[in-house]
């Protein structure tokens, strides 16, 4: 009984003093992240221009970042939309013809498929059928003006990891994989 009161006014007390702690002021929401200069609604985006040039013509960025899905440097006139049934861009990067043209060769991860526990390769020129839409992770390069200030320095592993992906090799670096 002496137990269950000592508990009780404990309790008791922990519920008065937060009642009469001084209340947080509400954070408004455009003090959050970038957003407060992003979401105003008078900003005016920079100028931005698409590459014209066709493919094997342009310059390539590098990757911003250890396995960054690179850039497409190219016009996309006349090559989307892309469907399971018809990806132009196979016909340049497939790994059997890519040096042959100029191309950056699909990687040997686009070549695996990882839907279940098993990580499968399929084979050097059979393309994982869930990596058809190349659009979903490559997006065109742009000339554009910064719209926020980045400080963000990308650290590669590798030395040619700016224009090279080794995702395969590295995807599983630093998780158990239980058996």
């Amino acid at each position: 009984m002496k137990k269950t009161l000592v508990c009780l006014g404990l309790a008791t007390a922990c519920a008065i003093s937060l009642y009469a702690a001084p209340k947080a002021k509400a954070l408004d929401d455009t003090k959050i992240g970038i957003s407060g200069d992003v979401m105003k609604e008078d900003v005016v985006l920079p100028d931005y221009k698409f590459s014209e040039d066709a493919p094997g013509t342009s310059k390539k960025f590098e990757r911003s970042f250890e396995n960054a899905p690179p850039l497409i440097p190219h016009s996309l006139e006349g090559l989307i939309p892309i469907t399971k049934d018809n990806n132009m861009c196979v016909t340049c990067h497939m790994p059997d013809v890519a040096e042959a043209v100029g191309a950056t060769p699909v990687p040997k991860s686009h070549m695996s498929d990882f839907r279940d526990e098993h990580q499968k390769f399929l084979g050097d020129n059979k393309l994982a059928e869930q990596r058809f839409n190349c659009t979903t992770c490559h997006v065109p390069q742009a000339k554009t003006a910064t719209l926020k200030k980045n400080n963000f320095d990308a650290d590669f592993r590798q030395k040619d990891g700016k224009n090279k992906s080794n995702l395969l090799d590295v995807l599983n670096d630093g998780a158990s994989l239980a058996e």
